[in-house]
């Protein structure tokens, strides 16, 4: 019966071969060459899967010399099926003018036991082992996994959501289009509203009113002040090296219907200016003097009172903070953050690249939540 499967297969008389096939995985369920004509009928039939999955298994149940090398001929070609369907795919996907625009494709937290199924479908469909698929696949925060291209990039998120890999993708050009002000204080308040005395990107100083329903989130981040140290090695040598000395809190309110971002930071802000923050605490009973001035309080103490105020005020609004974890995956595009403006206004003896990954990651909350 075995020549007439494969008489059939001759003549693409697949109807035929697949009755014979079945009759046969009965009555001989365990011979090597009705496993491997199986896996042929399935992948004659572009069930690929599947074919896939029969020619695995014979190589790993069967020790017959030429089932196994038939086996690896037709994983072969299954392969080179895969490949070209990829190309085209690609090809079409990139033939659009607009799909040429520069993108960013980023990996979003994946559970633990999710994580090996979700690290064999990213190694297939970015051609890279299952080990370092797994290595790549973030539990918590986000990942900036790829930028290119963002009709390639698109492609790739499609491919990797049909395999429950969850991601998204942006275009950089949207980011950049942004309106970005830094914050010097808040010169009204209510409880519906609030205006802000702010500076746009070309130093030009006004006022913004804005319903504080208009805040659809909030990004708080913190970037690393760097500074040039001497220490002593371990022969006993001086040496200069640069360490992180302090941080510099950022507080991005996201203004969605304008497409504004109203950033906040902790060296810019003017405490001195514009509304009473927090009640002014009483005379100390004993000594009978007034407490230090607002102007004589720390910045960490100033920076606390104005997130409790926005707490208050945006008790509702989400927050996101993981912004740390996602720099350390961006900071290795230094080509691409370099082309995206930071608008922040730090001292600093040598620009960071810091800046532009928090850039980077609000507008990218930005976009995914618009």
């Amino acid at each position: 019966m075995l020549d007439q499967v494969i008489n059939a297969f001759k003549q693409k008389d697949y109807r035929t071969a697949a009755r014979l096939l079945k009759q046969l995985a009965k009555e001989d369920p365990n011979n090597p060459w009705v496993r491997l004509y199986i896996g042929r009928l399935h992948e004659a039939t572009g069930k690929l899967d599947a074919a896939e999955t029969a020619y695995r298994k014979l190589l790993k149940n069967t020790t017959h010399p030429k089932v196994m090398t038939q086996a690896r001929q037709g994983l072969g070609r299954l392969e080179a099926m895969e490949q070209e369907k990829r190309r085209q795919a690609l090809a079409q996907a990139t033939a659009d003018p607009e799909n040429t625009q520069f993108g960013i494709l980023v990996l979003e937290p994946i559970e633990l036991e999710a994580k090996p199924t979700a690290a064999q479908t990213l190694a297939k469909i970015m051609q890279i082992d299952p080990y370092t698929a797994r290595l790549q696949l973030p539990t918590r925060g986000w990942r900036l996994y790829r930028v290119g291209p963002i009709g390639e990039l698109k492609f790739y998120a499609s491919s990797l959501k049909q395999g429950s890999v969850p991601c998204f993708w942006a275009i950089l050009a949207e980011i950049q289009s942004l309106n970005v002000f830094r914050v010097h204080y808040f010169s009204q308040v209510s409880s519906q509203e609030a205006t802000v005395v702010c500076e746009n990107d070309q130093g030009q100083l006004g006022s913004l009113p804005f319903q504080w329903s208009e805040v659809s989130q909030r990004v708080e981040g913190r970037l690393p002040i760097f500074e040039q140290v001497v220490d002593v090695d371990a022969r006993g040598k001086l040496q200069r090296k640069t360490q992180t000395q302090d941080y510099a809190q950022f507080c991005d309110l996201h203004l969605l219907t304008r497409k504004t971002i109203l950033r906040l930071c902790d060296r810019d802000y003017q405490f001195q200016q514009g509304i009473e923050l927090f009640p002014q605490p009483k005379n100390h009973p004993t000594q009978g003097k007034s407490p230090s001035p607002l102007s004589q309080t720390t910045n960490r103490i100033n920076w606390n009172n104005l997130r409790d105020f926005l707490n208050r005020q945006l008790s509702q609004t989400p927050v996101w903070s993981d912004f740390t974890n996602f720099a350390e995956t961006a900071l290795d595009y230094k080509e691409m953050l370099t082309r995206l403006p930071a608008h922040i206004d730090l001292f600093r003896r040598q620009e960071s690249l810091w800046d532009s990954a928090f850039e980077l990651y609000s507008g990218l909350v930005f976009l995914k939540n618009n």
